[in-house]
């Protein structure tokens, strides 16, 4: 299984490396770090802003901002389960929110799109930490009627 992983990362590796910095031009292991800086730097277009973008393309998105030693770094780990089918569409979307990054960067700037919960402010939410939800504190939803909600 490890040597599929290696295989699985090295191939999106290669197939990524000339749309986005590569900080570490070596084959890897079972990852590899890829950069968003060119992006940033040209476009004005984050980590951040890839990752939020892939999971408008049905992706979650990868580590960002790690290693701390690389800017605007995007973490790739693709497992040994993943059928090569799956490494290309990750492909094709990786590519896409490239040249959306240049073609149409307010695209990237305001994903994600297609989920229920768009953009966080996450300044705020790190100064305002919740860490629990509060069931007695908030109306029943619409239509929910008397159900009580179990945590």
């Amino acid at each position: 299984m490890s040597e599929v992983a290696v295989l699985n990362a090295n191939y999106l590796l290669a197939r990524l490396k000339d749309a986005y910095e590569l900080p570490f031009d070596r084959l890897c292991m079972h990852e590899f770090v890829l950069s968003a800086r060119a992006l940033r730097r040209e476009h004005g277009i984050s980590a951040l802003d890839v990752a939020k973008r892939l999971m408008d393309y049905g992706f979650h998105p990868p580590t960002i901002y790690f290693p701390l030693v690389v800017s605007e770094a995007l973490m790739i780990e693709p497992t040994e389960t993943e059928a090569k089918e799956t490494l290309d569409a990750f492909i094709d979307a990786m590519l896409a929110i490239a040249r959306e990054a240049a073609e149409e960067p307010d695209t990237v700037k305001e994903a994600p799109h297609s989920r229920p919960v768009r953009r966080l402010d996450e300044v705020r939410a790190a100064k305002n930490l919740t860490v629990r939800y509060g069931f007695d504190e908030h109306e029943a939803p619409h239509g929910a009627g008397d159900r009580q909600l179990e945590a």
